[in-house]
């Protein structure tokens, strides 16, 4: 790695929903923006507040985790893919080639290069019990790594990904522990992470940093119910684990914390 990029910084910030934007230098990735929540409205309801317009520049660069339409926004994708690669788990890029957007799918484990960063997809697990329908994805450069968790069930995968993978700076993990009852897979059993199950995921990875994403903004019963008090919920778990909380609003910053992730697991920065 050459010296201008080690000495530069990762930069993340917290967009919509589960949207997060990495930035180094030049180089600008988003990963599962979301602009438009009209079509959710007949499921999710309406947001309870407006969803930000997506700062983009060309160039822009996307990971997409599944295709549920609150973290694949067509329009808005189809746009980014204009002038930026957009990443996908290998099983839904036909889908989205149907689509009309040019894709560049990956296999679970196999890193690729856009400039600095390396980005890899590690397993997820959809609420209807498929692996192949989402993904999540680590991000590294700088000498840092962050995960963005997608909207991922609590599985038994977290700690092969942190030997593998791990440890992470930032994990960005799903909290709202949604209670769903879509047309043939209704249960009341949360089909995302709750607060508690996101910071025990941050803890099997390793995470200094759990940012909670995937709530706040949808609460639509009895279709789509939210958990009850997330936020202390999420603060007091995690500080029974001994993790940072980021509690972020749209368009904020995410600090990184102090020292980063190589130094502590003593290996060299990508």
């Amino acid at each position: 790695m050459t010296t201008e990029i080690q000495t530069q910084t990762l930069h993340l910030r917290r967009l919509a929903w589960a949207g997060v934007e990495v930035r180094l230098g030049d180089t600008r990735l988003v990963i599962d923006p979301l602009e438009n929540a009209e079509p959710l409205a007949p499921v999710m309801g309406s947001p309870r507040r407006p969803l930000p317009p997506i700062d983009a520049p060309p160039g822009t660069h996307v990971l997409l985790t599944h295709l549920h339409p609150d973290h694949y926004d067509h329009e808005l994708i189809t746009r980014l893919a204009a002038s930026g690669t957009i990443g996908c788990h290998t099983p839904i890029a036909p889908t989205l080639r149907e689509a009309g957007i040019d894709v560049i799918p990956q296999e679970i484990g196999l890193p690729r290069y856009i400039g600095p960063l390396t980005v890899t997809p590690v397993v997820a697990l959809d609420w209807r019990g498929s692996e192949a329908d989402q993904v999540a994805w680590i991000v590294e450069g700088a000498g840092r790594r962050i995960i963005h968790c997608g909207d991922t069930m609590w599985h038994g995968n977290w700690w092969q990904i942190a030997r593998d993978h791990g440890p992470f700076d930032v994990a960005f993990v799903p909290v709202n522990g949604v209670i769903a009852h879509f047309d043939g897979y209704g249960a009341d059993v949360p089909a995302t992470l709750t607060p508690e199950h996101a910071i025990e995921a941050a803890a099997a990875l390793g995470a200094g940093t759990a940012c909670a994403i995937h709530h706040g903004l949808f609460h639509n019963p009895p279709i789509y119910t939210e958990q009850p008090d997330i936020e202390r919920r999420f603060r007091r778990a995690a500080e029974a684990r001994g993790i940072t909380v980021a509690l972020v609003n749209d368009g904020e910053p995410v600090p990184l914390p102090i020292g980063n992730a190589e130094q502590t697991r003593g290996g060299s920065p990508v």
